[in-house]
């Protein structure tokens, strides 16, 4: 009886897999990016790739849930070492850009906290200019995080509850003000709504084929982080029954939350005419979201009846607001995932595969391999920011090496998940994809975005407007790091 009141609820599953997925960015991103045309390809995403994938993720889960290795013992078993190996590399890999992004990315939310707007591009350290200046100040945040995550310190993760109760509250201030501002304008919106807008993005750069299917892998990284719901099965109350029905609830609240989100954007932000007291040229992948919740600031003031300068003084309370919560979330964050990934790399795969200095723990930390990570984070930022020609280009940069390296692993997951399913020796406690033909047509859809969106997202700026730069960066991250799993593992072999 006891054991059952410690189950998870339905409702506490969804909830679960909504806030490790949903992310605020990814609305304002995809309506700089695409518009009201962007809607079309997160309900799309949501069938054939977050239901199919999140339900492979679960019968992994389920299957090898007492394994500590997360995904490097799911694909161990059923796809041998190396694959596992180099996939779960792959994955770490992923974090690693992740770092590089915040990193630089950090100062832009510090400057909308202080400032109530994005002043980076203003920033200058020895007469350098603004990209080289951020890159100086990530890597030296590289430095103090990494120093002091060896020390043991765990204190920090109440940081992450405290941002995380604030970027919850962004959320629910944008779908109350923006519902608000409809209603005190009666109705009427700044852009405009029809058939044409949800399937032709404003943005002439989103326009052609290719750069629309470039356009899947944003809608893809929206739905990323599904895999932490691998362990949850057993721990769901009545797990055949609600666990299905609850990754569909949420795949569905979640596609709408982001549709409406979208939506709700429109309604104070005219695309062609957007920020008028911020020229296009400031705004970036990088600062957009602040931009926008000024504008939104800016817009509920009119809608209230305030003078203009009032008006602009709450849209600066609004960008400070979202500041200093996205701070405070992404400090903890990057405090939790400086290390996190990288125990799960190291503990959860075999020790041989290690040189011994790496797999050595001070404080219960693996202190030297986290020196080793700093060191790869910091050549990476030294090279996209001192390589880049502009904020914008730098931005779109470390989005799209993101993207790409948080995505690519999810295609070998599923790819692993075939040999899964055809080894009968596998304990299959909960089974979604109840035929082999079933789960095959699930991972060659999964396969198929997951694999054109990447192709897309790294050829695209090259072929569309010969930004070489940004499709070498997006594949160079996961290249670079496939082949270091393979030197490792090689080295490993031989001995």
């Amino acid at each position: 009886m006891s054991e059952k009141k410690k189950k998870m609820s339905m409702k506490a599953l969804i909830l679960m897999i909504f806030t490790s997925v949903f992310g605020f960015t990814n609305i304002t991103r995809s309506y700089y990016l695409m518009g009201y045309a962007s809607i079309p390809w997160f309900l799309l995403s949501a069938v054939t790739f977050f239901l199919p994938f999140a339900f492979m993720i679960a019968e992994f889960g389920s299957a090898f849930r007492s394994a500590e290795g997360g995904i490097y013992s799911w694909m161990e078993r059923s796809s041998g070492v190396k694959y596992a190996f180099v996939v779960t590399f792959m994955w770490f890999a992923s974090y690693v850009i992740w770092q590089v992004n915040v990193g630089t990315g950090i100062w832009v939310v510090l400057s909308n906290a202080i400032f109530g707007a994005d002043k980076t591009q203003t920033w200058s350290i020895l007469g350098l200019d603004s990209v080289k200046t951020l890159g100086i100040l990530g890597i030296l945040w590289i430095i103090f995080v990494t120093y002091v995550s060896t020390k043991g310190v765990d204190k920090i993760q109440k940081i992450t509850s405290v941002g995380g109760t604030a970027v919850a509250s962004i959320n629910v201030f944008l779908f109350v003000g923006g519902i608000l501002i409809l209603i005190l304008n009666k109705g009427q919106i700044l852009e405009p709504l029809n058939a044409t807008a949800l399937v032709k993005s404003p943005n002439p750069s989103y326009l052609g084929g290719l750069q629309v299917l470039s356009f899947v892998v944003y809608a893809i990284f929206a739905y990323g982080g599904i895999e932490v719901i691998g362990g949850l099965v057993d721990e769901t109350e009545d797990a055949e029954r609600n666990f299905p029905r609850g990754i569909k609830i949420a795949a569905i609240v979640i596609a709408i939350g982001y549709s409406l989100g979208i939506l709700i954007f429109g309604t104070f932000t005219n695309w062609t005419f957007a920020y008028t007291e911020f020229p296009t040229e400031t705004i970036t992948l990088g600062n957009v979201s602040y931009v926008g919740m000024n504008q939104m600031g800016y817009q509920l003031g009119l809608a209230f009846g305030m003078a203009d300068a009032a008006a602009k003084t709450v849209g600066g309370i609004v960008a400070r607001f979202m500041g200093i919560s996205m701070f405070l979330a992404l400090t903890g964050a990057f405090f939790t995932l400086t290390y996190s990934p990288l125990k799960q790399l190291i503990g959860g795969t075999p020790e041989k595969l290690w040189p011994k200095s790496l797999v050595e723990q001070k404080n219960g930390m693996y202190v030297n391999a986290m020196k080793v990570q700093a060191i790869i984070v910091i050549a990476i930022m030294a090279i996209v920011s001192f390589g880049g020609d502009s904020a914008q280009q730098f931005f779109e940069i470390l989005v799209a090496m993101t993207n790409v390296s948080m995505t690519l692993p999810y295609f070998f997951i599923a790819y692993s998940f075939l040999s899964f399913k055809k080894d009968e020796t596998i304990e299959k406690p909960f089974v979604k994809f109840k035929t082999l033909g079933s789960a095959k047509i699930g991972v060659f859809v999964v396969c198929t975005l997951v694999g054109f969106a990447n192709i897309f997202t790294v050829i695209e700026p090259a072929i569309s407007r010969g930004d070489y730069l940004t499709s070498i960066m997006s594949v160079a991250g996961p290249l670079i790091f496939t082949g270091l799993a393979l030197l490792m593992y090689n080295r490993a072999k031989n001995k």
